[in-house]
């Protein structure tokens, strides 16, 4: 008998424990949960979606039809969708509201939720804008319209637009929307996304967001790296604006991601060509070049031979000889001046210049020396030479 009790309760427990597993198999959404979810189907009316459960969820296919009938979505997309209720063993989503339905009731569901809805733009009003939710009326203050500054308000007026009700009040007789949330909640899921993706090493194609003193921001994928001064171009860029422009699309290299802090370091310098590959066949050394003095240090002056490509002349080749304190005694910066290719270490990336004009002086002086020194040489030799002769004449008398 102890037996058979034994075997009774064993077969509910395995019952209970069945069943326990199959009610946690089901997701208990509630009203208002958000989900990314794969479409798997769509018909004539419903459009069927994996909730990652064993139940399928379906919205209603009218949410994905523009206004010429074509539909905007196809099986394997992945969409946003708020759950709604389960309805007839149902559980029904929705990617946004408009209360022609349910009216307050559902508007009212919606703001509970922070379901998206859809509204109609109707007029401009004091403050902001007159927004149609079906058979109610919302407002939409100007400051969360989410439209840019130099965007006009006629983008705005007259359209359909998903907004998210951010006060209801009186039972639906006092209604703020807002745009701007829901645009905030989209361009922060681009960043997240787009932080899983970057790389660092990569090249990757972005927006010029900002220009700065400092460098300039670009917009990639929803999040923005900086570009600093030093690696916007292989030339010295002392502005931003020599080089971009707000807007402008840009090929950038990933130097460094800090994603503990939020930073992303770029480089349009390193996507560009190297001026040093080609340097030696364009200055070999002992050729003269023009260059304009970019900056004067204590030790001596730096000269720009081509973008990225910077000479220096020490402080001892400047004074023609004469002791100077400081390079300014001779150049100033901007200065266009001669020079001369000294030595290369390609290895080291330096140029050893001197001053055109006074090298070329120099070379003269010593040139002029030599030919007056072998001259002299010469001339002592024929002297040599006559009083020789005369000697030997004189023995022969």
């Amino acid at each position: 008998m102890s037996n058979e009790n034994d075997l009774r309760l064993e077969g509910e427990e395995d019952f209970a424990a069945l069943l326990a597993a199959s009610d946690s198999s089901f997701a208990r959404f509630t009203p208002g949960q958000k989900i990314e979810a794969t479409v798997i189907k769509v018909t004539a009316e419903w459009v069927f979606i994996d909730t990652g459960t064993k139940g399928e969820g379906v919205l209603d296919r009218k949410e994905f039809l523009k206004d010429d009938g074509s539909l905007t979505v196809s099986e394997g997309d992945v969409i946003p969708a708020w759950f709604i209720a389960s309805r007839h063993g149902e559980m029904r989503f929705t990617t946004r509201l408009d209360g022609s339905s349910g009216g307050n009731g559902q508007l009212e569901e919606a703001f509970n939720g922070g379901i998206p809805v859809q509204g109609f733009v109707e007029k401009e009003v004091k403050g902001g804008y007159e927004v149609k939710l079906g058979g109610s009326r919302a407002f939409c203050p100007f400051s969360q319209t989410g439209l840019r500054r130099d965007e006009a308000p006629e983008t705005f007026l007259g359209k359909h637009h998903q907004f998210r009700i951010t006060e209801y009040r009186e039972n639906g007789r006092s209604i703020v929307v807002s745009r701007r949330a829901l645009l905030d909640e989209e361009r922060q899921a681009k960043r997240e996304a787009a932080w899983d993706t970057v790389r660092e090493g990569e090249i990757v194609v972005g927006t010029v967001a900002s220009l700065r003193e400092f460098g300039a921001f670009v917009e990639i994928g929803g999040i923005e790296g900086l570009i600093p001064m030093s690696e916007l171009g292989w030339k010295r860029v002392k502005d931003a604006a020599e080089v971009l422009t707000v807007g402008q699309q840009v090929k950038v290299l990933v130097k460094r991601v800090d994603r503990e802090a939020g930073k992303i370091s770029l480089s349009l310098r390193d996507t560009l060509a190297d001026p040093w590959e080609t340097l030696a066949g364009n200055f070999p050394e002992g050729s003269y070049v023009n260059g304009m003095v970019s900056r004067l240090a204590n030790f001596g002056a730096f000269v720009t031979l081509a973008d990225g490509i910077d000479g220096l002349i020490p402080i001892s080749r400047l004074g023609s000889g004469k002791r100077i304190n400081h390079p300014r005694e001779v150049l100033k910066e901007g200065e266009r001046i001669e020079v001369k290719v000294e030595s290369l270490d390609m290895a080291a990336r330096r140029i050893s210049l001197s001053l055109g004009a006074a090298s070329r002086a120099v070379e003269e002086e010593e040139s002029e020396l030599a030919a007056f020194r072998q001259q002299a040489v010469e001339g002592s030799t024929k002297s040599l030479g006559s009083l020789g002769e005369l000697l030997k004449a004189k023995m022969k008398k």
